[in-house]
């Protein structure tokens, strides 16, 4: 049986989220932190939400976002999971492309993220990710089954797409939309990625 394995990036992969780390450099890193916290608990929808802490972010310059984003920690059980996996283990993000860069080079997989550019100083918002498109999208690269791992209500529709569905809070509790839509419930990456290894 073929098995894709679609990881949510913030939160999951990374053990910190990663945009109220680039908010530091403003100095409303609280801010975009509840910000990103009502979000991933559905409380506003992701898109708008996501929208308009581009808009703010934005602000920040890319060489600088780069700098940031290279030091944001990363589970290191995760990431040998994806290394071993590389071939079928796909970053299923609803972040930035032009922001991520350095996390997806370290990685090494395939991805699907929201996608933007930068025009005359300002970040543009080009595509913000369907995660459910990217599960259907994914599966029909001829996968027998889905599994998928994410931690916020934006991770909901990829959970409810897949095959088997995990809910994780490595580094917060999961949301209740996410819970609702797993299958499982898992808080710890050596854990997780022993359960991934057994299925």
């Amino acid at each position: 049986m073929r098995t894709a394995y679609c990881f949510d990036l913030d939160g999951t992969i990374t053990s910190t989220e990663i945009l109220p780390c680039i908010a530091s450099e403003l100095g409303v890193a609280d801010e975009i932190a509840t910000l990103t916290r009502i979000t991933m608990d559905g409380l506003i929808p992701f898109e708008a939400s996501f929208r308009l802490r581009c808009l703010i972010l934005g602000q920040v310059s890319p060489s600088k976002v780069c700098s940031i984003v290279s030091e944001i920690p990363i589970d290191k059980s995760i990431l040998s999971f994806i290394h071993e996996n590389r071939a079928d283990a796909f970053i299923v993000t609803g972040n930035l492309d032009i922001w991520i860069r350095p996390l997806l080079d370290l990685c090494g997989c395939r991805f699907y993220s929201s996608t933007g550019f930068y025009d005359k100083g300002l970040i543009r918002v080009d595509n913000v990710l369907n995660k459910a498109d990217a599960i259907a999208e994914i599966r029909s690269l001829g996968y027998d089954r889905i599994v998928a791992i994410g931690d916020g209500a934006n991770d909901a529709p990829m959970l409810y797409a897949a095959d088997v569905s995990i809910a994780y809070g490595g580094v917060h509790s999961p949301s209740s939309t996410a819970k609702e839509a797993a299958s499982h419930i898992v808080h710890e990456g050596v854990a997780l990625c022993k359960m991934l290894r057994a299925l």
